[in-house]
């Protein structure tokens, strides 16, 4: 009974400080010292210390690569010709803007991961909004929301995804194939209420100056991104860890860079996040340690059996609802290992529901947390009223709609 309050305990501190960030100091300052009182207090053997790290490894390597990657894309210009493009494509009208965020946010999210969207477009959404005059709460909430929802398209798409993609047994392809629907089902909720959401926003006139410069697209940056997608895909089918392809994409660009003194080894290593990383590989280790003292019998009692569609609209609502409790990345390890043994259509369910359904509360997802302190950044208040409104309004749709889709794409492409 000890050791299950000791864990339960050690993960509450490591969430709330994840959170409210104490003094400012990185999430691992509180992370790795809670994954050690678990340690050293039993909670979790040794073996199955190791074990995790082992698990964690290339994901954290992974994650590592496509943060450098998606900085060294912004260096070469490529999230500053985005906001060109969006302004040109928008021609002063606000709904036209949002439906360039939407598709760049889209794009982004699923290509570069999250953050990209979350740390490198964002800005970027206000510089535009700014520019062209325009009422900037549309755009920039779509960017928080797209972060989450948009990224259930690849395993690379999010940090839940690649914690789960050794679990469904899918390659890469397959994997994207199957989420494709899903992932365009629950980008259409959301634009749809958006729209309505606000309305007023969106019909309110722009008064800004003149948008029409062309871009100038990095084409060495968009090549690299897009040589290093179908490296993943074609890593997937030889057995290769797609970390390889990853750290081959970031390589390209960073050699580049660093020849051309754009950057400097040390800059490389801290867009690497590794106060972050060790972040991650702590959290793991800690929750491990509650789901073996349990919570993976609580939640066994819960989870839904079979990839029938009920069995998968219950898994994906009881994602959702332990990721805006516990946050998502805790969530998709702790369902992930129980999911498992129904097959891929289950684990893709989990993370349906841990993708879309942060969207319903500030400490749903680590990425809005990180939204939001940008937001701020920028001198624009987030209204937690608001934000919830709009979350009961796309999350629980989204959330159903991409469930159903899912499980049409498991009926339409049958392994």
């Amino acid at each position: 009974m000890l050791v299950e309050s000791l864990s339960v305990a050690a993960l509450a501190v490591v969430l709330v400080c994840a959170v409210v960030r104490p003094f400012g100091r990185p999430e691992a300052v509180f992370a790795v010292p809670a994954a050690g009182v678990v340690i050293a207090a039993g909670a979790i053997p040794l073996d199955d210390v190791r074990d995790e790290a082992a698990r964690l490894g290339p994901v954290i390597g992974f994650l590592a690569a496509v943060l450098v990657l998606a900085k060294l894309c912004a260096d070469e210009g490529l999230f500053h010709a985005c906001g060109t493009w969006m302004a040109r494509r928008a021609a002063g009208r606000p709904r036209r803007l949002l439906a360039a965020v939407f598709a760049l946010a889209s794009a982004i999210t699923a290509a570069l991961s999250l953050d990209a969207t979350v740390v490198l477009l964002t800005p970027v959404v206000f510089a535009t909004a700014a520019r062209m005059g325009v009422r900037p709460r549309p755009h920039v909430y779509a960017s928080a929301h797209l972060s989450n929802t948009a990224s259930l398209l690849l395993p690379v798409s999010n940090l839940t995804n690649l914690l789960a993609f050794a679990a469904t047994g899918l390659s890469f392809t397959r994997f994207a194939l199957l989420m494709t629907l899903p992932w365009l089902v629950a980008i259409a909720v959301e634009y749809a209420v958006f729209r309505r959401f606000f309305a007023a926003d969106l019909d309110a006139p722009a008064d800004g100056g003149d948008t029409a410069e062309p871009p100038r697209m990095p084409l060495f940056a968009l090549v690299t991104v897009a040589l290093t997608l179908a490296g993943f895909a074609v890593a997937s089918t030889v057995g290769v860890d797609p970390a390889w392809a990853a750290a081959a994409g970031a390589s390209v660009l960073a050699v580049r860079a660093l020849l051309r003194r754009r950057t400097t080894a040390l800059a490389l290593v801290r867009s690497a996040s590794l106060p972050f990383l060790a972040f991650v590989l702590a959290l793991g280790v800690v929750v491990r340690a509650v789901v073996d003292n349990g919570l993976g019998d609580a939640l066994g009692h819960v989870l839904p059996d079979g990839a029938s569609l009920p069995a998968l609209l219950g898994t994906a609502a009881v994602a959702a609802l332990l990721a805006n409790l516990i946050n998502n990345l805790p969530a998709v390890l702790a369902l992930v290992p129980l999911a498992a043994p129904s097959g891929p259509g289950a684990v893709l369910a989990v993370l349906i529901g841990v993708n879309v359904g942060p969207n319903l509360t500030y400490a749903g997802s680590l990425a809005t947390l990180l939204w939001r302190r940008i937001a701020h950044q920028h001198e624009h208040h987030v209204r937690l009223r608001e934000f919830t409104r709009l979350g009961l309004l796309t999350t629980p749709a989204a959330l159903v709609l991409a469930t159903v889709a899912l499980w049409v794409s498991l009926r339409l492409l049958p392994a």
